[in-house]
């Protein structure tokens, strides 16, 4: 059940689709004009409490969708098969279905860039714009790449270990964790990330998209992605080296680089309102949005 402090709750719901119940928070929609729809992808391991001083931000101008992934916070997973890049984007355009929602931006986060860029090319989703936050698009390097798929897989494989993951969560370890990725985010922040990782259930979603995630085909696929990229790089990124968005700039025809100074993985978490900014700035750019007027002295 969603508590009532969890962020943004009175803008959840609870959605049937693809075979699996979501979590889902809508906010931004207005009946007396349209406005551009935004759909937001966190990365893995998070849920919508990350979108949750952006989000708000966001909806001023658009509307706004944010999922939990499956097997994260409070959506089920998925029901059969892995839990994979294509199953993840699969699933995702069945709740799009549901909700009637063709997102004209989209929004994703770490792996949550991969999943759309997948959607894109795979034709599930036709945004006019894709922002990727520190997005995780290539597989890791090196020794880390061949030791890190299998040992997921062990993990998942235990039914001891969500538990193992979830009793060891205190908040030392979580700060620990976070600080691991290159951000510093506020108190409240990292006390939604214990709570989530103090949840066997949230951790075995973890487990299970880790140990079947492969990025290997979605790299080959990256000089077909029609969908403008704006690759907007956390200067401190210490989860996904910032050096790897070079790789995906040369890959990706018509892809645009913007870094974030002072900012690691989470910088949509450590300051969001120049992320919101940012975003808006491009959808002008893009046609999506009519430039606001600028305030009078």
């Amino acid at each position: 059940m969603i508590r009532r402090d969890w962020p943004n709750s009175a803008a959840s719901q609870m959605v049937e689709a693809g075979g699996l119940r979501w979590h889902v928070q809508r906010m931004g929609a207005d009946p007396s004009h349209h406005r551009p729809r935004m759909l937001l992808v966190h990365g893995t391991g998070a849920s919508t409490h990350s979108w949750r001083a952006l989000a708000p931000l966001l909806a001023r101008r658009f509307e706004v969708v944010a999922p939990d992934l499956p097997g994260h916070a409070f959506s089920a997973p998925i029901p059969s098969g892995p839990a994979s890049l294509s199953a993840m984007s699969r699933a995702l355009h069945h709740l799009l279905t549901a909700l009637d929602f063709k997102p004209d931006i989209v929004v994703g986060h770490s792996a949550g860039a991969a999943i759309l860029a997948r959607m894109c090319l795979d034709g599930r989703i036709a945004p006019r714009l894709l922002v990727s936050l520190n997005g995780a698009f290539l597989p890791f390097e090196g020794l880390a790449g061949h030791l890190f798929p299998p040992i997921a897989r062990l993990l998942f494989l235990n039914p001891l270990a969500p538990r193992l993951f979830a009793w060891s969560a205190d908040r030392t370890t979580v700060t620990r964790l976070l600080r691991g990725t290159g951000s510093m985010i506020e108190p409240a922040g990292v006390d939604q990330y214990v709570r989530l990782f103090s949840d066997k259930e949230h951790v075995a979603g973890v487990l299970a998209m880790l140990a079947n995630w492969s990025l290997e085909q979605l790299q080959r696929d990256l000089g077909k992605l029609k969908t403008p990229l704006a690759l907007v790089v956390g200067a401190q990124d210490k989860a996904v080296p910032p050096e790897s968005a070079r790789q995906v700039l040369s890959r990706a025809p018509g892809a645009r680089l913007e870094r974030l100074r002072g900012l690691g993985h989470l910088a949509h978490e450590e300051n969001p309102v120049l992320v919101a900014d940012l975003i808006q700035k491009m959808s002008e750019e893009a046609g999506l949005l009519t430039p606001e007027a600028p305030s009078s002295p």
